[in-house]
């Protein structure tokens, strides 16, 4: 074996291709060389990487660390997140929404538990989906109905969660063969949303005399929703 030092190794030709040993060699850089000033290093396929780590700052961009993950974009990003936009809003505390018997009537879900994205209107009672942010939403909806009175009672109920004005997906009762005075259901469902939906709900009591009404409970009317992380 023998050594030939030299500073600089050209091709024959200038900006022409320098080859170092062929098909089947074994170039040696021993430990601790530097390659200095590679520039782009082409058809070095990952498999003859066989030990040691590459810098995550090689990886992508952003900040690495064991909260974050690299995208399929080069970029390091937050792992999970929040099932945002959501929303909780509910009948006041005890308040009564008194409603014409038999007739479909918004339910005044004013009060605000939290609202990520304000999102959520209390003039209208009404949430819109923010721009950007359809996807797949979970959505819950309570309504406690009471009758008129002590001597009124329940003959049948429902009640509706509306997309933009028309009916959407709801249930009910029916208690004509056993009349009730109070009850409160409610229901929960995925939708797929897109950005300017908007949602309310509404429900319907009849009654057998006297004016019903929507009762606001311990939070017992309520709307809600939350983006479902995919």
């Amino acid at each position: 074996m023998s050594e030939i030092k030299v500073d600089t190794i050209g091709p024959r030709v200038d900006n022409g291709t320098l080859t170092i040993g062929a098909s089947g060699d074994t170039v040696s850089i021993p430990s601790g060389a530097t390659l200095a000033n590679a520039g782009t290093v082409t058809g070095l396929p990952a498999s003859a990487i066989s030990s040691g780590t590459i810098a995550t700052a090689r990886l992508g961009s952003g900040t690495a660390s064991s909260s974050t993950f690299l995208r399929g974009d080069q970029t390091y990003a937050a792992a999970g997140g929040d099932n945002t936009p959501a929303f909780s809003a509910q009948m006041g505390f005890n308040q009564e929404q008194s409603v014409s018997d038999g007739v479909v009537t918004k339910a005044e879900v004013d009060t605000e538990y939290f609202d990520t994205n304000s999102a959520f209107d209390t003039s209208n009672y009404r949430f819109t989906v923010p721009s950007g942010e359809g996807g797949n939403y979970l959505f819950s909806w309570g309504l406690y109905c009471y009758a008129a009175n002590t001597s009124s009672n329940i003959q049948y109920c429902n009640a509706t969660v509306r997309k933009n004005g028309s009916d959407y997906i709801g249930s009910g009762y029916d208690f004509r063969d056993n009349e009730i005075r109070a009850v409160h259901f409610g229901q929960s469902c995925a939708f797929n949303v897109s950005a300017g939906d908007y949602f309310e709900l509404w429900g319907q009591i009849k009654v057998n005399s006297g004016t019903p009404s929507f009762y606001g409970g311990a939070r017992q009317t309520f709307l809600g929703a939350m983006k479902i992380l995919t």
